[in-house]
């Protein structure tokens, strides 16, 4: 991993071992800008006051190995990354303007990108971590973690089933909480589907009767204009003396006849004419018959008019004319349908919801059993970690326990009592510790010493790191508050550890740092100008020497380097 340019760090490389690297200096050296700067690898928060002052931006690259199906290698790829011989490069840029950016295998990424690889690269365990542990929530979500598919099997099925039910739930809190309004939208939409019934208008029917009431209101001026064009066109009988149109058409198609052998042309003409006495004759004969046909009816007004004012109410109500009257009907009956099939759906809901209980009920029990059954496991496994930190005597154990409710309350049945659950089932889960034979066991918060809550810490973080399915862990100073032989015996746990797993600690003690197989030295020194910090890999006499500070504070103390050596001997030959 590279830094430049990232709080005191101006410019240094962190070459971390495939077993255990220790990573040590003095305080306010820069060891929390290499744990920083993995988490900016990591898709970590980039605050620009992290920016070395001076600089316009920092730069962290890193280069990780991992296999061509691991599932980082394989979500990188689809999103356009490419391997570097079997490995990983990822860069994190963070200007002092605040904008960041992310590259992973030569490409520009979004920074969410690289929390999600994370999950399958690297595992953070700090103080933080440590104090999350420390809640009940935190414990029943690590335990199940650590379980595995015993547990995360049967708690997929209850989450789904859960998720049902609170929709079935909601469903059915809102049909009976809304009863009243929906009863009262079905009486307005039965009052006018009953009102157009009784009325059965047909499609286009207001049109027609308007057509209609126009002609039936002006009878007599259409009956009278009719007759004058007829009598134009074929002459009045009262008149025998008058002139009309058929007459005159017909006298000239005769005066064309006499001569049309002498001349196409005229000939042509004269045939057009005939077409216009014939369409003349046929134009006089329908307006006799629509002369005939008119009937001023006032009966039939009124009854048209009637019925006008009948459609005239409908399309005031439900439409603007009435085809849309008849689809408000069509989308209405739809609708009362469903609302007066609403008691069947709450019958219906009804019988889902209780047989939903039932089967939350049953693999809640199902998720209790494989929760107590892998807490034994795991109650064990940090036991026997304690007992390698120099708390032999101490014991962990994990309570699990459902908070009974009323019978009338919301809850599910599970061992013949009603209690409360969520998404995560009934169980409630929290880690209780017996320091040593006799004590009760309480909350490990409030069961172990400061010293003895660091090693309780540690040993669970290790033995939730056994089942982490990631290739590298990071304790970021989880050793505080130990020392002496527990230290040694801290420093022994992580170096086993290191031998299935890529393990980087952060620490201030010189017998964890002794057990590593690298160890790295943050240093700083002062030009004057600026403060520049490097980082180097300690072998030989300067290991000596920096062991030898961490113990007494003096590198050259020949107490301290005597005790410096036989710590790496114990690392060394594991005695």
């Amino acid at each position: 991993m590279r830094i430049r340019s990232l709080g005191v760090i101006d410019d240094a490389v962190v070459e971390l071992s495939p077993g255990f690297t220790a990573v040590t200096g003095e305080t306010g050296a820069g060891k929390t800008m290499v744990v920083t700067s993995l988490g900016l690898l990591l898709g970590g928060r980039a605050d620009p006051a992290l920016v070395r002052i001076g600089a316009k931006s920092a730069v962290v690259e890193g280069r990780i190995s991992v296999g061509p199906q691991a599932p980082a290698a394989v979500r990188a790829e689809e999103a356009g990354a490419e391997l570097d011989d079997g490995a990983l490069l990822i860069s994190r840029t963070l200007s002092a303007e605040g904008r960041s950016r992310a590259h992973v295998g030569g490409r520009s990424v979004p920074v969410g990108l690289l929390a999600e690889l994370a999950d399958d690269l690297v595992a953070v365990h700090g103080q933080t971590d440590q104090q999350g542990l420390l809640r009940p929530a935190r414990q029943r979500q690590a335990l199940d973690r650590y379980a595995g598919d015993t547990v995360a099997v049967p708690l997929a099925k209850y989450t789904a089933a859960h998720r049902r039910l609170r929709a079935v739930a909601t469903e059915l809190d809102e049909l009976t909480t809304r009863a009243r309004e929906r009863s009262q939208e079905a009486d307005l939409l039965r009052f006018g589907l009953d009102e157009i019934a009784a009325a059965e208008p047909r499609p286009g029917e207001d049109t027609e009767l308007a057509a209609e009431a126009e002609r039936l209101g002006h009878a007599e001026a259409l009956a009278s204009a009719a007759t004058l064009a007829h009598a134009a066109l074929a002459g009045n009988p009262e008149d025998p003396e008058g002139v009309d149109a058929t007459t005159l058409v017909a006298g000239a198609h005769r005066a064309l006849e006499a001569v049309r052998s002498h001349d196409r042309e005229l000939a042509d003409l004269a045939e057009r004419i005939g077409e216009i006495g014939i369409l003349m004759a046929d134009v006089a004969g329908e307006l006799a018959s629509y002369a005939d046909g008119l009937d001023a009816d006032p009966l039939r007004l009124a009854a048209v008019e009637e019925r006008r004012a009948a459609l005239n109410h409908l399309t005031r109500k439900y439409g603007q004319d009435i085809a849309a009257v008849l689809a408000w009907a069509e989308e209405s009956a739809a609708r009362l349908a469903e609302l007066d099939g609403d008691d069947d759906r709450i019958g219906e809901l009804t019988v889902e919801r209780d047989a939903l209980r039932t089967e939350l009920g049953e693999l809640a029990q199902t998720l209790t059993d494989a929760r107590t059954e892998s807490a034994k496991r795991f109650a064990d496994a940090v036991t026997a970690e304690l007992a390698e930190l120099a708390m032999p005597h101490a014991r962990v154990t994990v309570e699990i326990r459902q908070t009974e409710v009323a019978e009338d309350a919301d809850g599910i049945e599970v061992g013949g009592r009603m209690v409360a659950y969520g998404p995560a089932g009934a169980d409630e889960v929290e880690l209780l510790l017996a320091p040593h034979p006799g004590a009760p066991p309480r909350p490990i918060a409030k069961g172990a010493s400061g010293g003895e809550l660091s090693r309780v810490m540690l040993a669970v973080e290790v033995v939730f790191a056994g089942s982490d399915p990631v290739p590298t862990y990071l304790f970021d100073e989880v050793d505080a508050g130990v020392g002496g032989k527990a230290a040694v015996e801290v420093g022994r746990r992580l170096a086993r550890l290191a031998k299935s797993a890529q393990v980087v600690v952060v620490t201030h003690l010189p017998q964890v740092a002794a057990f590593a197989d690298r160890q790295l030295l943050v240093a700083k020194t002062n030009d004057g100008s600026v403060t520049r910090s490097g980082v180097t890999v300690l072998e030989g006499e300067e290991r000596v020497r920096e062991l030898s500070r961490m113990l007494a504070g003096q590198e050259d103390s020949e107490t301290a380097r005597a005790h410096a050596e036989e710590l790496l001997e114990t690392a060394r030959t594991g005695n």
